[in-house]
């Protein structure tokens, strides 16, 4: 017998058949043995209608055993984005008995006219909108950015400019624009037709100017912006009489419209006609 056994121990690498026999590698590390049962147990899991759940899945890829473990804990306990808030309903009192112009989506050459600053006597509009030096602008349908650059200039550094446009390319070409100008105060803003995405507080003035007939919802824009402004604010809306498709909008409309979504009409001008525009609004947010 113990010829046997040593005759065995001798032989040992080899199997029954002569053949030499395989050898078998124990990875006795912890943290491996550990993983293999985490992934076991999600297996187990899964099959049973589970599921890991989508931040998981998409902030950790598994690529093999040696990849860091460490990095692994931090992937898994890592919190999960939130999804975006969903759009609020719409209210009745919101609900528009007018059509709307489609916006204008073509050359921005148009609202660069030489003569245009004179004719709408901008500077006039930015005295009565109390737009000086340090104040905070929203420019909504900033189009080409020909007034956010004028606000930008006369508030300078300590002010701020928001050009805000539902138009990617419009805002493309104002960011440009204002780092030519190297007008470093301007912000530009991708709104929606609801919401022009303002911070809470942050603006002084606003100006919509030429755009008010283009908003699909200006009544729940117009409520949405109220909380953007800082006490005191003031908003200008300059724009000329029409049937709503055929951009422009009655002033009476307007002022009926922005009294549902919670304005005042502190003044009306009209010297605004050279810029062949009817009426230049200003309004006010009801306490």
């Amino acid at each position: 017998m113990s010829d046997e056994m040593n005759e065995n121990e001798k032989n040992g690498d080899e199997s029954s058949d002569g053949e030499p026999a395989a050898k078998v590698k124990v990875d006795r590390r912890p943290w491996s043995l550990f993983l293999k049962i985490f992934i076991c147990a999600a297996a187990s899991f899964t099959l049973l209608g589970g599921s890991l759940g989508s931040p998981l899945q998409t902030q950790f890829e598994f690529k093999g055993p040696d990849d860091d473990l460490n990095n692994f804990f931090e992937a898994a306990s890592a919190p999960a984005q939130q999804p975006k808030a969903a759009q609020a309903p719409a209210r009745d009192s919101d609900k528009l008995d007018r059509p709307t112009s489609k916006p204008y989506q073509g050359s921005l050459s148009i609202f660069e006219d030489e003569k245009r600053e004179e004719k709408l006597q901008i500077n006039r509009v930015m005295d009565i909108l109390r737009i000086r030096e340090g104040s905070r602008v929203a420019d909504i349908g900033a189009g080409s950015g020909w007034f956010t650059v004028r606000a930008a200039r006369r508030v300078g550094a300590r002010g701020a400019v928001y050009a805000v446009e539902i138009n990617e390319n419009y805002l493309k070409h104002i960011s440009e624009r204002a780092a030519k100008e190297q007008l470093s105060n301007v912000r530009t803003v991708l709104g929606r037709t609801d919401d022009p995405l303002l911070p809470r507080a942050s603006v002084d003035a606003v100006l919509i100017l030429k755009t008010y007939h283009e908003i699909a919802e200006p009544i729940r824009l117009m409520r949405a912006l109220r909380p953007a402004l800082a006490a005191g604010a003031l908003v200008g809306i300059i724009d000329r009489n029409g049937a709503g498709d055929d951009h422009g909008l009655d002033d009476r409309k307007v002022i009926r419209e922005l009294e549902r979504a919670g304005f005042t009409l502190v003044e009306q001008y009209d010297f605004v006609k050279p810029d062949e525009m009817d009426y230049f609004l200003v309004f006010r947010a009801r306490d």
